[in-house]
């Protein structure tokens, strides 16, 4: 498949020392450039987003405004989609912008008249910009949904309805996901579902350490002083998260939140500092978790069991991206937690022992 990317494309890719394309990049081309419906069920971290963008860009036409549009969840991926797409779009001439609430909508309107090929945004912004008639939908020929699960919740639902019944009857639908859980009739009409969901992530060890409940943060800090570690820890509630931020700083611990209200500057900041090993621990819920690409990240650390295994899923796959290899460690406070942890997944009992995280032999 690797031949029938241009040129330029390809010294990207020797570039960026891409030996082989993944399942999904492989499977997914094809059916995308032949203008199919698709929906692609893929594991997170295994190259959806160039698995999409690759064939659509393709069959863009430059100078055309407004032909693709790709909508995200939340602001961290459709920040992401969109540096990924600047890379790849502009050796072909085309121009991507990025529409996001919380940023200022006449400057957003102002690189409208730009005429970008490519809008990728969230559900919202882009709507208001819809209804302002600044965004053409009747331009629009492919509407991408990435994590499109996340899409049809309950809070951006109504706008992702609102912004599909505005396009061309013949225009292509892509929907992608690494869960399984969509509703079909939710779906355009002869839509090709890709299932590469059971594509184990071998590169992945999941465990578990039992404690105490009130051991938990104290095992963060132990965890935070492991040399050059950096680990994402996720919450199941925001208050927990707040406590816990408050507390791991007051102790010396190099730990800061994602919270969903931090504005997206600034969890921009954070990021960057995490990404540089500045910070240990980035603490967050899985309404932030989900949009963060972090290379090389070694530990997804669970506070709290996750409520279901769609949310394990999301979770875990933080790590181990692109086969690269990752832990996944769960802190478990009761014989219950642990039932329904092994209902989730397979996982073996760890202790920290010299700094180090060990399997404990029973």
């Amino acid at each position: 498949m690797k031949t029938k990317l241009p040129q330029v494309w390809q010294d990207m890719l020797k570039q960026y020392q891409f030996e082989e394309l993944t399942p999904i990049q492989e499977q997914a081309f094809e059916l995308i450039q032949s203008k199919s419906n698709l929906l692609g069920i893929s594991p997170t971290g295994s190259g959806k987003t160039l698995a999409y963008l690759w064939p659509s860009l393709l069959n863009l036409s430059p100078k055309k405004a407004q032909q693709l549009l790709i909508l995200a969840p939340n602001t961290e991926l459709a920040g992401q989609i969109f540096e990924v797409t600047k890379t790849w779009a502009e050796p072909l001439g085309l121009t991507a912008q990025l529409f996001l609430s919380g940023s200022s909508q006449k400057r957003q309107i102002e690189r409208l008249k730009k005429g970008p090929e490519i809008l990728i945004g969230t559900p919202g912004r882009v709507f208001e910009l819809i209804k302002l008639k600044k965004i053409k939908m009747m331009a629009v020929n492919t509407i991408i949904l990435d994590e499109f699960d996340d899409l049809l919740s309950d809070s951006q639902y109504q706008f992702v309805t609102h912004i599909i019944n505005r396009v061309p009857k013949d225009h292509q639908m892509i929907y992608m996901s690494a869960t399984k859980t969509v509703a079909p009739e939710t779906l355009a009409p002869d839509t090709i579902t890709l299932d590469l969901s059971q594509q184990a992530k071998e590169t992945v060890q999941h465990y578990y350490l039992a404690l105490d409940k009130r051991d938990r943060l104290d095992i963060l800090r132990k965890l935070s002083n492991i040399p050059d570690v950096r680990a994402l820890v996720f919450f199941n509630s925001l208050s927990d998260l707040g406590a816990a931020e408050e507390r791991l700083q007051f102790h010396g611990t190099s730990a800061v939140s994602l919270a969903s209200d931090v504005n997206s500057k600034f969890r921009k900041a954070i990021l960057e500092k995490f990404k540089k090993h500045e910070i240990s621990l980035l603490l967050a819920t899985d309404l932030v978790g989900r949009g963060i690409d972090i290379e090389n990240l070694d530990l997804v650390i669970n506070f709290d069991v996750p409520r279901d295994k769609d949310t394990y899923i999301h979770r875990a796959g933080r790590t181990g991206r692109m086969g690269k290899s990752g832990q996944v460690l769960t802190l478990v406070t009761h014989k219950e937690e642990l039932k329904k942890l092994k209902k989730l997944v397979p996982v073996q009992e760890a202790v920290l022992k010299n700094q180090e995280l060990r399997l404990l032999s029973h």
